[in-house]
């Protein structure tokens, strides 16, 4: 159960845990979330860096709530030591409750999935379905490509500029915390306004 007041950060990140270097990152990170107080929302799995991040969150007795799909269970190790995990039908679902239970949104590398999860969340913010904030927890420069790729859509004027600024960084965990706690929600600018310049 969520303390009153409790502060919740949704994390996207791999099933994979990549290399050595970004598992211990992961499972440090999820110990500076409880230690800060923050409860996690996570995919619900206990393999790769979602299993790490939790693993870190649980060893400082912070509350840990995975949400994971049915059909999911076994390949992601589902039965681990959450302090809740809730069973969906989809990976909509799934999506949409991690979506409703957070304050906040932090992507740790990852792979196709983590990018789904991470592109639908910052559409549904230029959407003004909320403002919350988004971070690249940016591990040893893993997300270098993807800015870059994201500064060409502004630059290309398929991204507004108030839009670019909605996906923010970090290079370290105390970075992304700071990121989340100094957030002020970007005014939303109608994307398919055709009289803009």
């Amino acid at each position: 159960m969520q303390e009153k007041g409790q502060k919740s950060i949704c994390v996207f990140c791999g099933s994979n845990v990549g290399s050595d270097a970004y598992e211990a990152l992961a499972y440090s990170f999820g110990q500076q979330l409880a230690l800060n107080g923050y409860r996690l929302i996570y995919g619900g799995g206990g393999v790769g860096l979602m299993g790490a991040v939790a693993k870190g969150a649980l060893s400082e007795k912070g509350e840990v709530v995975g949400i994971i799909p049915d059909f999911l269970m076994r390949k992601e190790l589902g039965e681990v030591q959450n302090t809740e995990l809730i069973k969906v039908k989809t990976m909509h679902q799934r999506k949409a409750q991690m979506a409703d239970l957070s304050d906040a949104f932090v992507a740790l590398p990852g792979g196709m999935g983590t990018m789904d999860e991470l592109c639908e969340i910052v559409t549904w913010a230029q959407l003004g379905l909320h403002q919350k904030p988004i971070v690249l927890y940016n591990m040893h420069g893993y997300y270098d490509p993807l800015m870059a790729f994201f500064d060409s859509m502004e630059s290309n004027k398929f991204v507004s500029p108030a839009n670019r600024k909605l996906v923010l960084t970090g290079a370290s965990s105390e970075e992304v915390f700071n990121r989340i706690t100094s957030y002020q929600p970007q005014e939303v600018e109608n994307w398919l306004d055709r009289t803009r310049t």
